[in-house]
């Protein structure tokens, strides 16, 4: 898939803030293909270091769509689903509905990863991301964090920054 160059630099930057900080925070507009970019984020990374990705969403459509957007832009890389209905880590990447994946007894099987993607990151700052996100940092200190949102600043106040 080609990429605009705004996506590119986007792309680009991403991966820079991922290599220098360990996290990064995608902010871009409604419309301006945060799938598409997040994909191809993972895409390099997984090619690249041979990467277990977990991409977590907060609802059933939206993990969906994700997967199916991820396989547009890396047809090769494998994926699987972990939420209510099913359960498989066999993917390179999978795809997670963040009320499953939260809950203890899931949680203790995840395997190791090293790239976590939060979709819609603005709900980070709720308690089942920060389970999730406290697991993750446990099995993988190193672990990489990218969260996308249109909308970083919350209505409650709660800050993203942690």
């Amino acid at each position: 898939m080609l990429l605009r160059p705004r996506q590119k630099k986007f792309v680009d930057r991403s991966l820079e803030a991922l290599n220098s900080f360990g996290n990064a925070l995608g902010v871009a507009p409604t419309g301006a293909g945060k799938t598409i970019l997040f994909s191809e984020i993972v895409g390099r990374l997984v090619k690249s270091k041979n990467t277990k990705t977990i991409v977590i969403a907060h609802r059933d459509e939206l993990t969906t769509q994700n997967q199916e957007k991820f396989l547009r832009v890396n047809p090769s890389i494998t994926t699987s689903v972990y939420n209510a209905k099913v359960k498989s880590w066999d993917g390179q990447v999978t795809f997670a509905m963040v009320q499953t994946l939260s809950q203890k007894a899931n949680l203790e099987t995840m395997p190791r990863p090293d790239l976590l993607v939060i979709d819609e990151a603005h709900h980070a700052a709720a308690e089942t991301y920060k389970r999730i996100i406290d697991h993750v940092q446990e099995l993988n200190p190193e672990c990489l964090i990218l969260g996308l949102t249109a909308t970083p600043n919350r209505s409650d106040g709660i800050g993203l920054r942690e």
